[in-house]
């Protein structure tokens, strides 16, 4: 089992034991490098009725790199591409951008986790950072015209039911939404093993060096 695999099932394992509110997640044909997350919208908000997929792919170099997120269908949010790519400070490389101004301490460190990313996520959907937008029209369109910007969302909200799964009971109210659906994943012993190679390792037990780092 290579190193990132490990770090993974055990990030995964940590998620069934202590869910994160708000998303459900799974493995996309039993593959450890990618996973499909849905953001639940939590109710009393835009996003109230929600069910967003996507795709979360994790490098071979994971945790030295960052995974990436993309939306499964179309998202309208100005940090958002046309693509579904997400475009936020934690899934960046690591270390300073000068272009855009991002400090370390705000890009991808070996120490960040799934569930580090999912919180950034929701705390960015409610919050969108304007300043660069991925999507320009809706970066502009939440600044200037914020009824247009929350019909188009209403749109795709009523678009993303389609992929509620058949039996998934949605919150119907903040408390509910508290209450984290479970992740979905068979039980298998032998998925939780946990081997004592020496290729297994915490990220603690590594000297993370930046300038050893390749850019992307």
């Amino acid at each position: 089992m290579s190193s990132a695999a490990h770090t993974l099932q055990r990030q995964l394992k940590e998620l069934t034991r202590n869910p994160v509110p708000g998303f459900n997640v799974e493995l996309k044909n039993d593959n450890i490098f990618e996973w499909s997350v849905a953001i639940i919208g939590m109710p009393n908000t835009i996003y109230d009725g929600g069910y967003f997929k996507a795709t979360m792919t994790f490098p071979p170099e994971y945790p030295f790199k960052p995974p990436t997120f993309r939306f499964d269908r179309e998202f309208y949010h100005p940090n958002v591409y046309d693509d579904g790519r997400l475009c936020i400070s934690i899934l960046h490389p690591p270390g300073d951008d000068p272009v855009s101004g991002e400090k370390a301490e705000e890009r991808w460190n070996p120490t960040q986790s799934v569930e580090s990313v999912l919180m950034s996520i929701i705390s960015l959907l409610a919050d969108p950072n304007c300043s660069s937008p991925a999507n320009v029209d809706a970066g502009v369109s939440f600044r200037n015209n914020r009824a247009l910007y929350n019909s188009v969302v209403k749109q795709q909200v009523d678009m993303s039911k389609q992929d509620i799964p058949l039996g998934f009971k949605m919150p119907t109210s903040e408390k509910d939404f508290m209450i984290a659906a479970p992740v979905e994943i068979e039980e298998d012993e032998n998925f939780w093993y946990e081997s004592g190679d020496d290729s297994d390792f915490d990220v603690d037990d590594v000297d993370f060096d930046d300038d050893d780092e390749e850019e992307d």
